[in-house]
Order: structure tokens, then sequence, then C-alpha cells
């Protein structure tokens, strides 16, 4: 199963909240599946950094990849086939994961912050 959830940060004075539907993917027949993290009160999202992270039970957090204005850069070279993501509008974010298996179970979610 693949989980995620909100969360929200202080940006200076400013609140940010990002939000994701809790959403549960069984494979199936599906061999890819996305998930949307809407976020609220970036004022410049398309150059803001937004991270995708995956936790799993009994592990600490790993960052997958983030993305800025427009280009994505992975932690790992090897997940640029498994993953991908895009902005969409003034302040979705996607993540994208492919060849849907077993061994991708866990949580995943976004973040921001700036560098």
């Amino acid at each position: 199963y693949l989980f995620c959830f909100l969360s929200f940060f202080l940006d200076g004075e400013a609140q940010v909240l990002l939000k994701q539907r809790q959403v549960s993917v069984t494979r199936g027949h599906k061999t890819a599946t996305s998930m949307d993290c809407t976020a609220q009160g970036i004022r410049d999202f398309q150059n803001a950094f937004i991270h995708w992270y995956r936790h799993v039970p009994s592990k600490a957090p790993e960052r997958i990849l983030y993305i800025g204005s427009g280009a994505v850069s992975y932690d790992d070279n090897s997940y640029r086939k498994k993953y991908s993501s895009l902005k969409k509008g003034t302040n979705v974010c996607t993540l994208t994961i492919n060849d849907i298996n077993s061994n991708d179970e866990g949580t995943y979610y976004c973040a921001y912050w700036h560098f």
C-alpha cells in the first residue's frame, strides 16, 4: 500500500500548508500511480523547491527527489526510471511512481523549505 498525508511548515511569518489526499494503491492491473501535493501560502510556487520522501516502517524517511523551477533532482540516479515529478498550475506538485511492485510499499509525502 502507498499512503500519503498532509503536513505544514512555517515560512517566515506566513504559514505554508501542504495537503495530500490519503491514497491507498493496490497493484492490481495498474503499472503506475500518481499523487498530488497541493500547496497553500507559497508565494512563488513555480520556483519553490518541493521535496518528495518515502517512509518505510522501522527505517528513516528517505528523500527521493526534489523539484524546483521545472528541473527534477534525484537523490539517487537509479530513481530516474522509477519516479518523476511535475508542477501543475500555481500550487500542485505531482509524484508519479512507475512499474509499481511490492518493494514500493511505504508512506510518500511532500515537504517544502528554502535551501
